[in-house]
């Protein structure tokens, strides 16, 4: 729901940055891994209740998540490039999860279950959809940018990324956050699966 709001804030300085990192020869690819790396660090940081390590990790991913694509817009973008981004994302996010449940299971493991549980459906919805997109030849016009066509919804990338940062900060309140933020991710999938299905309903029956 912020995401575009976000991208329009942050994109200025990961221009410049991406400039800086085409020069020293570090392609979109290896920006990609290296973010992916630091990001994973979150979940042992996590497990053992080092919050602030995990924090440092998570918002470094998530520059480095911004940068690759900005390095890619600057070279040459490619469907291998987005592929990892993706899912390479997707797996971060749930490897936080993963990471409160560890650090308590006693509290944190049920609201952990059923926040990856509704990752499930938030990022199933999200990219069925972008298959038949691609089938379709549509593009995303609110994120033109993206290698592949970007449903939103109300839990995206930022309402994500805020939600980790208040569960670093405040970890006791994980249970409670994780609901919260569990309750929109289902609200995100009704919205795509219902808006997705309309949307592939009308191109079907459409003249080619």
């Amino acid at each position: 729901m912020l995401d575009r709001l976000t991208l329009r804030l942050v994109r200025p300085p990961l221009l410049r940055m991406a400039r800086y990192t085409v020069r020293v020869g570090v392609t979109a690819d290896h920006v990609t891994l290296l973010g992916f790396a630091i990001g994973m660090l979150a979940l042992p940081a996590l497990a053992t209740g080092h919050f602030t390590a995990a924090l440092l990790a998570i918002g470094l991913n998530r520059i480095l998540d911004g940068l690759d694509g900005a390095v890619a817009r600057l070279t040459q973008a490619t469907e291998r490039g987005a592929y990892l981004d993706v899912v390479l994302d997707f797996i971060f996010y749930s490897a936080v999860i993963f990471g409160f449940a560890l650090a308590d299971p006693g509290r944190n493991a049920l609201p952990a279950a059923g926040l990856i549980f509704a990752f499930v459906g938030t990022g199933s919805s999200f990219l069925a959809f972008a298959v038949f997109a691609e089938r379709f030849a549509l593009h995303s016009m609110r994120y033109p940018n993206k290698g592949f066509y970007y449903l939103t919804g109300i839990a995206e990338g930022t309402e994500t990324i805020g939600f980790f940062v208040l569960m670093c900060l405040l970890p006791n309140a994980f249970p409670t956050l994780a609901w919260v933020f569990f309750g929109l991710c289902v609200l995100t999938t009704l919205s795509r699966v219902v808006g997705g299905a309309h949307t592939l309903k009308t191109l079907t029956k459409a003249p080619h």
